[in-house]
């Protein structure tokens, strides 16, 4: 792998990790049709992915360090005999609402070497297949989702919803913040909360998918160059970082509504053209 490939797929996983068109899936293109895909592509997916992580942390710093020190307080209190579920303030309960949003993920690691072997491997049908299912599901929301729920009111079972889609955006060309983010609308989540839950949510989900699979790849030879991991991180930062910035604009206008055509056509000509190729 080139530094221009590095680069390449750095911009690539970095815009399309927040804009709800799937990062995995046009990851999977990318590699397939570059020659990158295999494990070498899936290891070094796991790096970009860190490189989004952090690009989360820095846009979301403030209310990220804001529910770190409340959960050392919430902590204490449970310690000290002191919490009751009843008396939560709303930083306390996004944080047990984060928790339990997690939940459902212990299902989809039962699954993860299926996914894992889907991701890498050297088709491109079940990317198309799922890049039909995002559109579905963010034109569904465009049209019958959004409403009034914030951190105040939002409920135990908006969490789960938003955790059960996040576990199924690990099949490559599901998008986990177009799936989550749709769901959360389509849950009655505000537009904007439904934006920050999304994003901060994925932190402990990508981070300890990440460890898991990191765990796995260094028991194989490191196949990548110093200097490919660097810009790949870097670039994932960047572009991540202005994806994000996007999506918080774009979720307040009519325009979300043009990745769900933009995925469904993309799933279209993916599907259409694996079935050809394999028809011949």
């Amino acid at each position: 792998m080139t530094i221009w490939d590095a680069l390449f797929q750095g911009i690539v996983q970095g815009l399309t990790e927040f804009l709800p068109v799937s990062s995995s899936g046009h990851l999977s293109l990318v590699q397939y049709f570059t020659g990158n895909s295999g494990e070498t592509g899936a290891m070094f997916s796991i790096l970009l992915h860190l490189g989004t992580l952090i690009a989360v942390f820095i846009a979301f710093r403030k209310i990220i360090f804001d529910l770190i020190l409340e959960a050392f307080a919430m902590l204490g209190d449970i310690f000290r005999g002191k919490f009751s579920f009843r008396k939560m303030n709303p930083k306390q309960r996004m944080i047990w609402l984060f928790v339990l949003s997690e939940v459902p993920l212990l299902f989809f690691i039962l699954v993860k070497d299926y996914v894992s072997m889907v991701s890498s491997d050297n088709s491109i049908l079940v990317e198309g297949l799922c890049f039909i299912v995002t559109g579905c599901l963010l034109l569904l929301a465009d049209k019958l989702g959004s409403g009034k729920i914030d951190m105040e009111t939002m409920r135990p079972k908006d969490a789960l919803a938003m955790g059960v889609a996040q576990g199924i955006a690990t099949l490559p060309g599901i998008s986990r913040s177009g799936s989550t983010v749709a769901t959360g609308l389509l849950m009655g989540l505000d537009r904007g909360y439904a934006v920050t839950f999304s994003f901060i949510m994925g932190v402990p989900a990508v981070l300890g998918a990440n460890i898991l699979e990191i765990g796995d790849a260094l028991s194989e030879p490191f196949p990548l160059s110093t200097g490919v991991v660097i810009v790949g991180i870097l670039s994932a930062v960047i572009f991540g970082l202005l994806a994000i910035k996007m999506v918080q604009w774009l979720i307040h206008t009519d325009k979300y509504k043009y990745f769900g055509y933009y995925t469904l056509a993309l799933g279209a000509v993916v599907t259409k053209s694996r079935l050809y190729s394999r028809s011949k």
